[in-house]
């Protein structure tokens, strides 16, 4: 496949206290989500002066890219637009077909399957695609990534960096708490041919993460960040109610590695950093939090690689066993019958 651009497409956040709100309203638009409760999500994004992470995070991992692309013959200029905030990718979609791009290869800052992590980037493609109009580039998303050696080393290697913070003497009582965003099960179970692909591939990472950071620590997968109503049922249990499960049953100390995410956005540095270890610190549990890849340079030589694959049909690169399509076929990752509750912060 012939590719004239790569194309990095991620959440988007706010980069100053006034936009926050138009933000948000851009997450939610079209659900009936009110300003009341938008502006208690607002209030996580004060907390930071008004900041998300996630758009620097962005500015870093393509600069990184663009660097390892040039560094390996790889001669694709590199563009950025997101789902919610400046840049907007229909903007960006704009500028690709202005610049005379004809068919652009994608990554999404998502690793694993499911509605709002997978598809729901298809259908922002899509859309850009169809506000642009007639010259608007083909743009190709590559597959899912969630047990590349890429992703799944660096998480490793964080989680065993967090576990040398905390007490060697209490090793015998030391859990690994793994997390990811929590969807709601209607969502969870319709996302591939067989349903629930998001849960079961999140599963594997765990036990991929695990077996090479701590192959003598038991380890749980559990969820952060829920939103909506709450009379619909998500994926549980949530992260703090965990924990203090975890602490009534004897627990000393936790590493929390947030392999869900492939940064340190907000909802980490809040859902995790703030909520979670206050959560633990009134529990008397020890916690330390892994980091995320980031632009560890591994996970910037993973995205090379899945350009590449497309590039040259090569065998992909991974470590898991579950089932792999590429492209994703028209039924992957379908919404439920009732489209998911918005979520009002950024999920990367």
């Amino acid at each position: 496949m012939a590719y004239d651009a790569f194309l990095l497409i991620s959440f988007g956040g706010p980069e100053h206290p006034d936009d926050v709100m138009p933000f948000l309203r851009n997450v939610v638009r079209g659900r009936g989500v009110p300003d009341a409760r938008l502006a208690e999500v607002a209030a996580h994004y004060q907390h930071f002066g008004g900041v998300s992470p996630i758009n620097a995070q962005c500015r870093d991992l393509l600069a990184a890219v663009a660097e390892d692309f040039a560094a390996h013959g790889v001669d694709l200029s590199c563009h950025w637009g997101n789902r919610n905030w400046r840049p907007m990718l229909r903007d960006t979609v704009a500028q690709l077909r202005d610049a005379g791009v004809r068919r652009a290869v994608a990554f999404v800052t998502s690793a694993y399957g499911g509605y709002s992590s997978c598809r729901q980037y298809r259908e922002d493609i899509a859309a850009a695609r169809a506000a642009v109009g007639p010259g608007a580039p083909v743009i190709d998303k590559v597959r899912h990534y969630a047990d590349h050696p890429g992703f799944v080393a660096p998480h490793a290697d964080a989680l065993r960096a967090a576990l040398a913070t905390l007490d060697p003497a209490a090793r015998d009582r030391t859990r690994v708490v793994f997390t990811a965003h929590s969807v709601p099960l209607a969502a969870a179970a319709a996302a591939g041919p067989d349903g629930h692909l998001y849960e079961t591939q999140l599963r594997e990472t765990a036990a991929l993460v695990a077996a090479a950071a701590a192959p003598d620590l038991p380890y749980d997968l559990v969820w952060q960040s829920r939103s909506g109503p709450p009379q619909v049922p998500w994926l549980e249990p949530d992260v703090n109610a965990h924990l203090a499960r975890l602490a009534a049953a004897g627990t000393a100390q936790v590493a929390v590695s947030p392999i869900g995410f492939v940064s340190d956005h907000l909802e980490v540095v809040w859902d995790l950093d703030t909520e979670a270890a206050a959560t633990a610190r009134d529990l008397g549990l020890g916690f330390a939090r892994a980091a995320t890849p980031g632009t560890d340079p591994r996970f910037v030589t993973m995205v090379r690689e899945l350009v590449t694959e497309r590039l040259a049909a090569a065998a992909p690169r991974r470590l898991g066993t579950l089932a792999l399509a590429d492209p994703c076929p028209s039924t992957c990752c379908q919404s439920p019958r009732a489209r998911p509750p918005a979520r009002t912060s950024p999920r990367a």
